[in-house]
């Protein structure tokens, strides 16, 4: 497959064309960024573990029956994927209070709720990426109900499979970010990627954490727990 013009440069990886106008090849970088970009900086190694990390989970969460755009990983850093059009809404799935959630609405982390929650956020960094819900999403014409609808029962059932996942590696999944592309055809499938960039990831017993927080917080010891779970991840 040759690799072409690159389509797209995001916070954290790179898209390029390939010589199939339905597929592109996805190249992970090491730039890690927080708080919308206002903070900068590079996590050693963390293309390589975010590249083979989301490859892993897409071809998991596809043997439970959830469609993703993965096709190949071509080299460490390299994956071919199914071209689409994302659909400009991040979902955000949480089990456990963390992060902007516990800020938001002033609990302490770390409170486990009796069902996962779901959050939308407008895809939008000139706005911040606001909080919004299915009406708005609805009025801002972002996805049809239809497309809503099959896009949460794709996230909680991404959830469901990624919990019991991270159990066996005495990980505990607290909350996590997901993208969807629209496929030419109109099909909704799973996108982006799955990996301590976008997941809050804390181990089971010390409830240390296993994620971006370390980059986010100057807790010191990323590159360490990104490695600490792409050992897990390879060791199952």
């Amino acid at each position: 497959m040759q690799k072409k013009e690159q389509l797209y440069e995001g916070k954290a990886k790179k898209v390029f064309a390939t010589d199939d106008a339905n597929l592109c090849i996805v190249d992970y970088k090491d730039d890690a960024t927080a708080f919308n970009g206002e903070k900068k900086g590079t996590i050693t190694g963390k293309g390589v573990i975010n590249n083979v990390m989301s490859n892993h989970m897409f071809q998991l969460l596809e043997k439970q029956g959830v469609p993703t755009h993965f096709v190949e990983q071509l080299s460490e850093r390299e994956t071919v994927v199914k071209k689409v059009s994302i659909v400009p809404l991040e979902v955000i799935i949480r089990n456990i209070s963390a992060g902007s959630f516990a800020k938001r609405y002033g609990v302490e982390e770390g409170i486990a709720f009796d069902q996962p929650t779901i959050e939308f956020s407008y895809k939008n960094d000139d706005l911040g990426d606001p909080l919004i819900n299915d009406y708005h999403a609805l009025a801002l014409k972002l996805a049809t109900r239809e497309e809503i609808e099959n896009i949460q029962s794709m996230a909680f059932k991404v959830n469901e499979v990624m919990k019991a996942y991270f159990d066996k590696l005495n990980v505990i999944l607290v909350d996590f970010k997901l993208e969807f592309g629209k496929t030419p055809d109109g099909k909704i499938i799973l996108a982006d990627e799955i990996s301590p960039d976008t997941c809050r990831l804390w181990d089971k017993d010390t409830k240390e954490k296993l994620d971006k927080d370390r980059f986010r917080r100057d807790m010191g010891g990323v590159e360490e727990a990104y490695q600490e779970i792409m050992r897990r991840l390879m060791a199952e």
